[in-house]
């Protein structure tokens, strides 16, 4: 496979997991408005790297990707780390 087609395959693969993950940042600062609410980057990285994870492992378990199972894990996945985001960084 060349280059470009697998980092084409890459970067395809990983965009569910990088737009809901940015969609999922920039809704919590409007949705926990008197919480503590850390920089969006930060957030989005978060969310971005669960989602990605929760995309792999769905890849390896069910030997293909585009799996509605797969999706709904991403969605959990970046739910849970935006829930504990919110509360792990939280200053003290």
């Amino acid at each position: 496979m060349q280059f470009f087609i697998f980092l084409n395959h890459l970067v395809n693969f990983l965009a569910p997991a990088v737009g809901v993950g940015a969609f999922m940042a920039f809704l919590s600062p409007r949705v926990f408005r008197g919480r503590y609410r850390p920089a969006f980057v930060r957030q989005w990285g978060v969310n971005a790297v669960a989602g990605s994870v929760a995309l792999l492992l769905g890849l390896v378990y069910f030997g293909t990707d585009g799996k509605m199972l797969t999706y709904g894990a991403m969605a959990l996945f970046i739910a849970l780390a935006q829930f504990t985001g919110m509360r792990l960084w939280r200053p003290r």
